[in-house]
């Protein structure tokens, strides 16, 4: 996922007091008013939606200065409607998620007592947003924090300056502080943030920053939600059609340019159809991107990671792969910080493409003979935070899911599992922990309180001690 860093510079006094300042003030308010209704969580989220579609079009410019330029088309489709859709089906759904649930109670020993787990708000809940879809990230969250009826602090990625300078302006013409704060980046207020004495920290983004992440947080025993990246691979089946593989693929790989941490970030094909899919691969990103100039394509975030990418390409192929760029013309360019979409054959095992989150429109092609090959290959590494498998044969694809344990799947396309709200989203393993969206996310940022009412008469009174002859058979009677 994204690279969030954690600098280990100090935080300006100033940083440090407002950090704190509004912590404390987020606490007072939870504290005076601990369990929202239905109809205050409802207006929370009715203003979520109402401030990007007052906003939609700074945003969408925003997020694109952050960039040097982002496809304006991926940000309204990633960012503002995946809020819209994400307040609408919370809305449809949040009256039932906060209803108590009657759970069963043991008639041998409580008759008459009942048993409720009721969800309530856990208090603030902090999060730490990355620089790829940072509306989507940051309101996605927000989304299942509200719903479970908390307050919330917001820090936004140091590449996200443009976006955190709109969302600190507008936000508080919408939400008192005592409820919504965004800070952004300066004065190294990453690492104060990360060891507030939150109620519930989410963060996305790398796995290296996701430790800091979760050692800071464990200072508090502060409970994490972490969102992580991983090298999440497809792979495509004898029997699935190629030219329907290479459009959902690349659809996939080039979206914001390789920049999201669901992207297939390498491609398991059988051996013999890598030279089609290959030739497949040029006419589909010609015909989408006829140039590195093309307003649909999106630059990479900032230098260092276009120098990273670019170089892992570099070193791939110095190592005897081959660089095959899928538009015409350079293959990247500096200046505007784009690079083509490249496949990338027999790249070096060792080598960063192979051994590293790509993070970039760059997808390395690794033939197999046997299906065997790919699962090893996979298991022998971290878990990944998606899985894409290509068969029309359902037994091959449960053998697959079966046999290849990743955060998620989506099966014949890349990435769509991440946009069900009625499915949780997270990762396992190195690729993240915890999980959110829709009701997942609900039950994330709720506590399950469980509470037992006791009945007026009480079967227990006839174990209080001292213990005589009824309760030596009342005990033998419940134990034998």
């Amino acid at each position: 996922m994204s690279v969030i860093a954690l600098h280990a510079v100090p935080a300006t006094s100033s940083s440090r007091a407002e950090l704190e300042t509004t912590l404390k003030l987020q606490r007072a308010a939870y504290l005076a008013h601990p369990n929202p209704s239905f109809e205050e969580r409802r207006e929370d989220l009715l203003k979520l939606k109402a401030f990007v579609t007052d906003h939609r079009d700074a945003l969408v410019d925003a997020i694109s200065a952050d960039y040097g330029h982002r496809s304006a088309h991926e940000s309204l489709f990633a960012e503002i409607f995946s809020v819209i859709d994400g307040v609408n089906y919370t809305l449809k759904h949040l009256k039932r998620w906060m209803k108590p649930q009657k759970r069963h109670v043991d008639i041998k020993n409580f008759l008459g007592a009942s048993n409720r787990v009721t969800p309530q708000p856990l208090g603030v809940v902090g999060a730490i947003i990355p620089w790829n879809f940072p509306i989507w990230t940051s309101f996605n969250g927000l989304i299942c924090t509200f719903a479970a009826g908390n307050r919330s602090m917001v820090k936004m990625s140091e590449n996200s300056r443009h976006v955190a300078a709109l969302l600190m302006e507008k936000i508080p013409e919408y939400f008192e502080r005592d409820k919504l704060a965004f800070f952004d980046e300066t004065g190294g207020v990453g690492v104060e943030f990360s060891q507030l004495k939150f109620d519930h920290l989410i963060f996305t983004g790398s796995g290296q920053t996701g430790r800091a992440v979760m050692a800071a947080a464990a200072q508090n025993l502060c409970p994490v939600t972490l969102e992580l990246g991983g090298k999440s691979p497809a792979i495509v089946c004898d029997d699935f059609p190629l030219q329907t593989a290479a459009e959902r693929l690349l659809f996939a790989k080039c979206f914001n340019a390789g920049q999201v941490c669901t992207t297939v970030d390498h491609l398991y094909l059988p051996e013999g159809k890598v030279k089609a899919f290959v030739a497949a691969a040029k006419k589909i990103v010609k015909g989408r991107y006829p140039s590195l100039a093309s307003e649909d394509y999106t630059a990479i975030i900032d230098d260092r990671a276009f120098q990273r990418i670019t170089k892992a390409l570099e070193e791939a192929r110095d190592g005897g792969a081959t660089l095959i760029s899928l538009i015409p013309g350079k293959p990247w360019d500096a200046k505007t910080r784009k690079i083509a979409p490249h496949i990338v054959l027999n790249a070096p095992e060792d080598c960063a493409l192979r051994t590293r989150e790509i993070f970039g429109p760059v997808l390395p092609i690794i033939g197999f003979k046997t299906l065997a090959e790919p699962i090893v290959a996979i298991n022998a590494g971290p878990r990944p935070l998606a899985l894409y498998p290509f068969s029309n044969n359902k037994d091959q694809v449960e053998h697959l899911i079966t046999h290849i344990m990743s955060g998620g799947v989506t099966v014949n396309d890349g990435v769509l599992h991440t946009a069900q709200h009625d499915m949780p989203f997270g990762g396992v393993g190195e690729s993240g922990m915890g999980h959110y969206h829709g009701y997942e996310g609900f039950l994330t940022f709720s506590k399950l309180r469980p509470v037992m009412y006791q009945a007026p008469f009480s079967a227990i009174k006839f174990l209080y001690p001292p213990y005589g002859t009824f309760a030596t058979k009342y005990l033998d009677f419940l134990t034998k």
